[in-house]
């Protein structure tokens, strides 16, 4: 095509919003703008993509498309792989600069990136990324990490998004169905998504349901109302990690409340910790499949030394919700039906999985990451890791069903509700023996963390993963109390 001048792509991917958005603020300064989002068969074929998270990100898609549409932007919707779909794009539009946030995600995105930016150089395309969360690029050191987030947090917005030039005569594509996507739509239908969702839920949050946080979270009878309910809009990124940090500052300083701020203050340092764990993934890719204490490595069949070896039966087993224990199937039933569990019943089915039936956790960890709508790929195998165990620097922590039952559910109604077989002829016995399936695991890891070897593998580990909280000021240092151990996935 003839040359029209500087061309902005702003490609979408887990920021499918309006507000706070640097990309879309850069391109309203040029002569025009498109936008894209691009459902890759990577991400389809992945062994963590599953159809309620693409259901998921189409609603999202449907109403961004809109408002995108009314201020002169269209947003394109493109199935294929990144380089072939971007190819094409240069050729029909001219495209000359590429805009997006920094990802940091599963290592077929990382791939992806890779061969992005290499075609980019080739073809001379400009492709610039901007941060969105407190994940720091080839960080260094750890050192000062907790300063340079709240910094980011800290600073303004991205300048308000007024209105671009696109194209004359290119419209927004239809959405892709399930057949072109070679998908059967989902059991589940999520629920909505878009960016005035997200902000409706916030403000509910901050508004009021944010006063019984600290107690509210712990318990499935009361963390569905009480917990914030963020997560996957913070994962799809229809609110960015900024605003909700903002937000959160405001509400704490501007309430009369004293027990919504304390309530609030309880939600912030999960804030902290949602990048901190996000920062793992970024700074060691691989931990999403290969222990990061390698002194473990064989502990479990299913690892890398016995890739072969997983008991299908158990882990079928724990995936359907048939353990025979009560308060574990409970939890991976209403997991299935909704999406969303809240984060310690998150981390007593990965406890359950790793010590009471001898799981890896990558196993486990798959078929958790289709479930959660709210996956976090960052978030999400750090706590696979963290709660099998097999971090060498984190306390190990062994949920016992039956206390968690009688903490969390004293009267049964949980059980009830989501196992109604519970308590008849139907319902299994035991898979295992609690006691002697703990023991065994626990002693082995115990016996292990005192080697040579592995404290100085786990004093190495500390001081490239270890959180530090110099550099913040005191009332966040007092907010971080959070464990960052007790949290699994949606930390919200």
């Amino acid at each position: 095509m003839a040359d029209a001048g500087p061309t902005a792509l702003v490609w979408f991917k887990r920021d499918l919003r309006l507000r706070d958005h640097a990309p879309l603020a850069q391109a309203q300064h040029f002569e025009r703008a498109i936008g894209l989002v691009l459902i890759e068969p990577d991400w389809l074929g992945s062994p963590e993509c599953d159809p309620r998270h693409v259901a998921f990100l189409l609603d999202a898609v449907r109403s961004l498309q809109d408002e995108l549409a009314a201020l002169g932007l269209p947003l394109l919707v493109r199935v294929g792989e990144a380089v072939s779909v971007l190819e094409a794009l240069r050729r029909e539009h001219g495209i000359t600069h590429l805009f997006s946030h920094e990802e940091t995600g599963p290592g077929w995105s990382y791939a992806r990136d890779l061969a992005v930016a290499a075609w980019s150089r080739q073809q001379g395309v400009l492709w610039r990324e901007w941060t969105q969360t407190g994940v720091v690029r080839r960080l260094r050191s750890r050192a000062g990490w907790a300063r340079r987030w709240a910094q980011r947090m800290d600073a303004p917005e991205a300048a308000p998004v007024r209105g671009f030039k696109g194209p004359p005569g290119l419209w927004p594509d239809p959405l892709p169905t399930w057949s072109t996507l070679g998908l059967s739509p989902p059991l589940l239908t999520p629920p909505p998504a878009g960016e005035a969702v997200a902000w409706e839920t916030l403000h509910s949050f901050l508004g009021g349901r944010g006063r019984d946080y600290r107690r509210a979270l712990s318990s499935p009878l009361t963390a569905e109302s009480g917990c914030s309910r963020l997560s996957a809009h913070l994962a799809f990124g229809t609110l960015s990690m900024r605003c909700v940090h903002q937000a959160t500052e405001a509400a704490m300083l501007g309430t009369p409340d004293r027990a919504l701020a304390y309530g609030l203050r309880g939600f912030a340092s999960r804030l902290r910790w949602h990048c901190h764990f996000m920062q793992k993934l970024e700074d060691q890719p691989n931990l999403e499949w290969r222990n990061l204490a390698r002194s473990v490595d064989g502990l479990r069949a299913g690892d890398g030394v016995h890739p072969d070896g997983v008991d299908q039966e158990r882990l079928q087993a724990w995936c359907e919700g048939r353990t025979g224990y009560p308060m574990v199937d409970a939890c991976m039933r209403q997991l299935r039906a909704t999406g969303w569990l809240n984060f310690r019943m998150r981390a007593m089915l990965v406890s359950f999985a790793a010590y009471h039936l001898g799981l890896h956790w990558r196993a486990p960890g798959l078929f958790l990451a289709r479930q959660f709508l709210d996956f976090e790929p960052g978030i999400h195998w750090c706590q696979m890791q963290m709660q099998s165990g097999t971090t060498g620097i984190n306390t190990l922590r062994i949920y016992s069903p039956a206390k968690q039952a009688l903490d969390q559910d004293p009267l049964g109604h949980y059980r009830r509700q989501w196992l109604p077989e519970w308590g008849t002829p139907a319902y299994p016995s035991p898979l295992v023996d609690e006691r002697q399936a703990v023991a065994a695991i626990k002693q082995q890891l115990y016996t292990l963390r005192q080697q040579p070897e592995s404290r100085a593998e786990a004093a190495a580990i500390q001081q490239q993963h270890g959180s530090r909280t110099s550099g913040l000021p005191p009332t966040a240092r007092r907010s971080r109390s959070a464990r960052p151990d007790s949290t699994q996935g949606s930390l919200f």
